[in-house]
């Protein structure tokens, strides 16, 4: 089986050798060569022919998003970004995920070599993945849906109990999934719930990117915030997130505790909550992603009576948790990403 071979584009010689040290040890990789900017890149893509690229998001004479907008212009290749957790960093990466980077994996903030090498499994698995990924068609930043207003905000008594509620499971590729989504829904839509595989410090920076684009209010989530109609509740990154009931309204737990199928927050942890809590008051999503993370949680969903959905594979970029969730029986149905909101809506409102 021919072995991935990556490029590692960084302006530290540290972290350039820290990479390679990481991905060379998998028998599946081969490290073909690496850059200091992206000038020096553009040459060694053209001569050593690499299947995906690992990208320094802040760098000196080119930065990573201009390199990444015009590789995807010129030479579109699977790229893997690399980003420290500042707040510029955050809305730069997301900004590359919109260019059509598939993941991101980051930086260590103390101890470069020890905290890299701790993160080994997770580079390889993005980087292994990354080959197989699937390029969409980058689409007009979407408009928010505007049924009715803005919803108030939630210390208000005028808000409403959701009486259902949307559960939403993504990883690799999920950012641009989940917008597209999110952004569709009216103002008045259920409450929903969301599940990506993020690192903490990046998905409160993810949710008001969110909020700024959808009719639908988004927020990180706090432990006991109540699930509301018309809001969008983020898991934060590092904590699981799960749903409980109380009396006629619902609301949401977070907690450390250990990793499910190795992420935190799970997938599988929502899915199953919503099964155990909601029955068929829910309803359950799983969007792209590698690996099978709430694929189970999906069949749970189903049996316990909450419509659920797959999305395809044709426009997954990396068909990993929707295939294993289709495979297992988990999903009532199984659609492109632009069809799943409208039925979403459908299933909800007849239920």
């Amino acid at each position: 089986m021919p072995r991935t071979k990556v490029l590692i584009i960084d302006d530290s010689a540290l972290m350039r050798q820290v990479l390679v040290d990481i991905l060379k040890k998998d028998p599946g990789i081969e490290v073909v060569g690496t850059a200091p900017d992206p000038y020096i890149a553009w040459d060694k893509i053209k001569s050593l022919k690499p299947d995906v690229l690992t990208l320094d998001v802040e760098m000196p004479r080119m930065d990573g998003l201009s390199f990444l907008e015009k590789l995807m212009a010129a030479n579109p290749l699977p790229v893997v970004m690399v980003s420290s957790l500042t707040e510029k960093s955050c809305e730069t990466t997301f900004r590359a995920l919109e260019l059509g980077a598939v993941d991101f994996v980051t930086k260590p903030q103390i101890d470069v070599r020890t905290g890299t090498i701790e993160l080994a499994a997770v580079l390889v698995e993005k980087v292994k993945s990354a080959t197989g990924a699937r390029f969409r068609t980058r689409r007009a930043p979407p408009r928010p849906a505007v049924a009715v207003a803005r919803p108030v905000s939630n210390g208000s008594a005028l808000v409403k109990s959701t009486q259902k509620v949307i559960a939403i499971g993504a990883s690799t590729g999920g950012t641009e999934a989940v917008l597209e989504v999110l952004t569709a829904l009216p103002a008045d839509s259920p409450g929903v719930v969301v599940v990506l595989h993020m690192p903490p410090g990046f998905t409160a920076s993810f949710a008001s990117r969110l909020d700024r684009a959808c009719a639908i209010r988004v927020k990180e989530a706090r432990d006991g915030d109540r699930i509301l109609d018309g809001h969008a509740l983020i898991a934060p990154g590092g904590l699981h997130m799960s749903v409980r009931r109380s009396g006629a309204s619902y609301s949401v737990v977070t907690s450390a505790e250990d990793p499910v199928n190795r992420h935190r927050p799970s997938v599988d942890v929502l899915f199953r909550s919503c099964a155990s809590y909601l029955g068929a008051n829910a309803l359950g999503v799983i969007l792209t992603g590698m690996g099978n993370d709430g694929a189970q949680g999906l069949v749970e969903m189903r049996k316990a009576g909450a419509a659920t959905i797959a999305q395809d594979e044709s426009t997954c970029v990396v068909f990993g948790m929707p295939k294993e969730a289709i495979a297992l029986g988990g999903a009532d149905e199984v659609l492109p990403l632009e069809r799943i909101a409208p039925r979403m809506l459908h299933l909800i409102r007849k239920s």
